[in-house]
This record gives structure tokens, C-alpha cells and sequence, in this order.
């Protein structure tokens, strides 16, 4: 993996990521101060720690790429197996990938409520709406929410799109699924934009 191929990742070094991001106690003995993030998720990934691989890009990409990229896993992992409320909160989090409009904020937010936080797609629409604005509804005080809740939020979708169905599959769907990050991260995989 080249340091170029993360080009949407902002931080210079994997530590500056890693400050906020929960790792295991493998992965943590992997990083040093020098590695650029592009060389420690080499190193996670060389070493088979696909699940803090995946925490670790969840926290390194952009809001948006990483709601993108958990919609990209979750319609990987369950395709058409979507219940409606699923359905729904994916199509939400694709939307506000696509266009992060406050009002298709608001949305993901209903659907991800419909859905609930065992889904991935409820934890993908969540962490549209964590991205910023507030946590409270539009006539009370502003909420903003944690920094790093949109992350988290990703994380737990990608995590739980490889287990919910064929768990014996897990570490292999996390695998694919870290390619997938690599191509968000790349900018090879985009969402399509809203027309207006």
C-alpha cells in the first residue's frame, strides 16, 4: 500500500488518529509515532487485525467518506435481505452522503429510529446524523454532537454488516470490507451527487 492511496485522509501521522480511536492491544503495539496512517493500517492489515483496521479507518476518514463507506459495506454485507426500516435508514445515509444538507441530516435520523442500532444500516443513518449540527430537536438549544460519534457510529455499522449474517464469514467480510474503505479512502468509490 502506498502513503498516496489514503488521499482523502487528512492526518499526517496514524497516531494523530489513533488518539480517539479503540484499539486492541495488538494493534496499539503496532503503532509509532512516525507511521503515516497509510503505513499502520498496512501494518494492521499485514497482521489480520481487520477489526481495528476498520476502527482505525472509520476515525481517519472524513465524515462524509465514512458514512459513505459504512452505506458501501452495508449494501455489500446485506443487499437485498434489507428489512424496510433498513432499507430506509441505508437510503437516508446514502442521501446525506451524497448531499449533507441539514434537512437530510434530520432523516437519517428518523430512519436510524425506525431501524434501531442493531441494524448497520441504523448505525450507518446515526452517524449522518452525528456528523454536526445538533443532537436536540430545531427549537431547543443547540447540541452539538461528540466529535468522534460519527466515527463510532461507522465503525459499528461496517463491525456489525460482517457479522449479522453468516458470522462464521466475519473475518473475511472484514477483509473485503477494509478494501472498500482503501477505495472510499482513494477516492475510487463516490457516492453520486444530488441533482437539485
Amino acid at each position: 500500500m502506498s502513503n498516496s492511496i489514503l488521499t482523502r485522509v487528512a492526518a499526517k501521522t496514524a497516531a494523530e488518529i489513533c488518539q480517539h480511536c479503540p484499539l486492541g492491544e495488538a494493534a496499539q503495539k503496532l503503532l509509532r509515532s512516525n507511521l503515516t496512517p497509510s503505513q499502520y493500517l498496512n501494518a494492521l492489515t499485514e497482521q489480520q487485525l481487520d477489526v481495528d483496521a476498520i476502527r482505525f479507518l472509520a476515525h481517519a476518514l472524513p465524515k462524509r467518506e465514512a458514512v459513505w463507506w459504512a452505506c458501501v459495506c452495508v449494501r455489500k454485507a446485506q443487499g437485498g435481505t434489507l428489512s424496510s426500516a433498513a432499507a430506509t435508514a441505508l437510503q437516508a445515509a446514502e442521501k446525506w452522503a451524497a448531499d449533507p444538507s441539514e434537512d437530510h441530516r434530520r432523516a437519517a435520523m428518523a430512519a436510524s429510529q425506525a431501524a434501531g442500532l442493531a441494524e448497520p444500516a441504523g448505525c450507518a443513518a446515526a452517524a449522518a446524523f452525528w456528523s454536526g449540527g445538533s443532537l436536540a430537536p430545531p427549537n431547543l438549544p443547540v447540541v452539538p454532537p461528540g466529535e468522534h460519534l460519527t466515527a463510532h457510529g461507522v465503525a459499528s455499522a461496517v463491525l456489525l454488516a460482517a457479522v449479522l449474517t453468516e458470522p462464521a464469514r466475519a473475518p473475511e467480510k472484514q477483509r473485503a470490507f477494509v478494501k472498500l474503505g482503501l477505495d472510499v479512502a482513494s477516492g475510487a468509490n463516490r457516492w453520486k451527487e444530488l441533482s437539485r
